[in-house]
């Protein structure tokens, strides 16, 4: 039996990493700590986040005891040759050695690298391409090579296998021109000078035109991109452009050297437009040259835009990158400026003083001493009675009706005696069912008592409640008319047809009117609800109670005419479907009334 192999100790393995750290910054050199990895047993997870630990323990020592700058730079060394080697994690070299112990060393390694503060130009970076046109392979001869290249025995290639050739005439013209942008690319303050400005615009306008001429297939990008991912293979970035002429061609019908001549564009522009502090006073752009550097942005984002995959997706990235990137140049231009600013001590915010409404400035005057609330209705409300808790227990607030006065047609009905069929009662008005359940369920004892019986409707059950409210209310008296009554009826009557429609709208909604109303709501009445104060909890139980939208519009309304009492009118009905934006159903519903009046 072969004995177990050791196991990962981490006391053990943070003191030899912090030996090996500490000798390999001595001799300047990462093997130690290569070594040192590769003998501790344990994952190599459990190996990384010691060393990192270790790291940071030496690194804070350093810190702490004022190295010199060459050892912090030996640090530096040493981490980014850990991660080469893949020892460290990049979190780790990223936010522990520079965000979370000292952030100066931070822009102190971009000063070392190159943080490019003055905005100069790689001018190094010279792209190398044929500029003699009696050495250019392309024309004839290259298309001729290229036909004999392609040349397959029939039936060799499937439809899917074919190749793609590019349809782009391309000529020695074309390549010397393309190519020659990327002196601009490299050096922008060349578009400064009229006669450089003159051929950056002829060139430009020429190799922009054949992109727009000849744009790839969205289906040919895609099978680009699957083949990418089945064989695994990631991003590849090339530092230098390969300028060779056969190699044109395929260049122009590839979406991503597309989108990077496009991006070379608009970083080239964004210089030229913005301010930088380093830039002579003498590189300003002319109004035509402004003109058109817009005009061909908005041109540049609409090919991205146009080239697959996800060109749309691509550019708006891509715009909102370099928007970002115009902060970043004012803070430049401001000298980097810290983030952080400090209020002086002896400055202090200072207070607006307000002035305190006296009471009396809302007080009217005369001596009805009339109190503004803000708002004309409020107003009114407010002022109804100068004693607002005695109003609140006013008579004229209690706006349900007594059973005797509501069941007192339903009770005559029931007699036998009156003969009174069926359909015509008023239990078997489903308006007049939905306000006697809320009657009852307030007033009457016997609504929440249990009981034995089943009943199959709701008119079965009403009917049932009106024999035990009938043998329990006392009778109603019956009052002996007099001629002087028959004749203030008759006087009631004609004042009611000669009254104005304004009057007849003061008075309360009546059932048929409820009916007509409901049939025009339909649908919209949840829309009417909120502004006829229904609560959340009524507006879900109308739900419950009916899916039909005539009869949920009827028990809004019907809870409605309960809950306002003698205000439920016609006027303030309509006053709530305007306000609800139900403005055309309110003229609807005006126009019905009055013509039924």
């Amino acid at each position: 039996m072969s004995p177990m192999p050791p196991l990962f100790s981490l006391p053990e393995a943070r003191t030899r990493f912090t030996k090996s750290t500490r000798e390999a910054l001595n001799n300047k050199n990462i093997k130690p700590l290569l070594s040192t990895f590769s003998q501790l047993p344990g994952s190599e997870n459990e190996k990384k986040c010691t060393l990192d630990q270790a790291f940071r323990g030496v690194l804070e020592e350093e810190i702490i005891n004022h190295s010199s700058c060459e050892n912090v730079l030996a640090i530096i060394s040493l981490a980014i040759g850990g991660v080469t080697e893949g020892k460290y994690s990049v979190v780790f070299l990223k936010w522990k050695l520079f965000g979370g112990i000292a952030l100066k060393i931070f822009f102190f390694f971009f000063y070392l690298i190159g943080l490019n503060l003055q905005s100069q130009f790689n001018l190094e970076n010279v792209t190398v391409f044929n500029t003699n046109e009696q050495e250019s392979t392309l024309g004839q001869k290259h298309t001729e090579d290229r036909e004999e290249g392609m040349d397959v025995e029939e039936g060799e290639m499937g439809d899917d296998e074919a190749p793609t050739t590019c349809s782009i005439p391309i000529d020695y013209n074309l390549y010397r021109k393309f190519w020659s942008l990327q002196d601009y690319f490299r050096n922008p303050v060349q578009c400064y000078e009229k006669i450089s400005w003159k051929t950056f615009l002829k060139y430009s306008e020429e190799v922009l035109a054949v992109f727009k001429s000849y744009k790839l297939d969205d289906t040919q990008a895609s099978r680009k991109k699957m083949e990418e991912l089945k064989t695994g293979g990631e991003h590849v970035y090339f530092a230098k452009f390969l300028t060779s002429e056969k190699l044109m061609d395929l260049q122009l019908s590839d979406s991503n050297f597309r989108r990077h001549i496009l991006l070379q564009y608009l970083i080239l522009f964004q210089y030229l437009k913005g301010q930088v502090k380093f830039k002579s006073s003498n590189y300003v752009l002319t109004d035509e040259q402004s003109l058109w550097i817009e005009d061909t942005t908005k041109s540049v984002y609409q090919l991205l835009s146009e080239n697959p995959p996800d060109g749309e997706r691509f550019s708006k990235m891509v715009e909102h990158i370099l928007n970002t990137e115009e902060n970043w140049n004012s803070w430049k231009n401001e000298g980097c400026p810290s983030f952080v600013k400090e209020r002086t001590s002896d400055t202090k915010p200072t207070r607006v003083a307000r002035k305190r409404t006296a009471p009396e400035d809302f007080l009217g005057k005369g001596p009805n001493k009339k109190i503004l609330m803000g708002n004309e209705e409020l107003t009114r409300l407010w002022n109804l009675c100068p004693d607002n808790m005695e109003a609140c227990k006013s008579e004229t607030r209690e706006y349900m009706p007594t059973l005797e006065e509501f069941f007192e047609e339903a009770i005559e009905q029931a007699d036998p005696e009156n003969m009174v069929e069926n359909e015509y009662k008023a239990v078997n008005n489903s308006n007049y069912g939905w306000r006697a359940l809320r009657l009852l369920a307030r007033r009457s004892p016997h609504f929440f008592q249990p009981t034995n019986q089943q009943f199959k409707s709701l008119p079965e059950y009403l009917e049932n409640m009106v024999i035990k409210l009938a043998k329990e209310l006392p009778p109603p008296s019956e009052e002996i008319k007099t001629g002087e009554d028959e004749d203030e009826e008759d006087n009631d009557a004609l004042l009611k047809e000669n009254e104005s429609p304004d009057v007849r709208r003061d008075k309360p909604v009546t059932g048929e009117q409820i009916e007509v109303f409901a049939s025009k709501l339909g649908e919209q009445w949840k829309i009417l609800a909120p502004y006829l104060e229904m609560k959340d909890s009524e507006i879900r139980q109308i739900e419950c109670d009916s899916e039909d939208m005539k009869m949920r519009a009827k028990q809004l309304l019907v809870a409605w005419q309960d809950q306002e009492g003698v205000h439920a009118t016609p006027e303030n009905l309509m006053n709530a479907l305007n306000k609800s934006g139900l403005s055309d159903l309110a003229e609807s519903l005006t126009n019905d009334n009055e013509t039924n009046s």
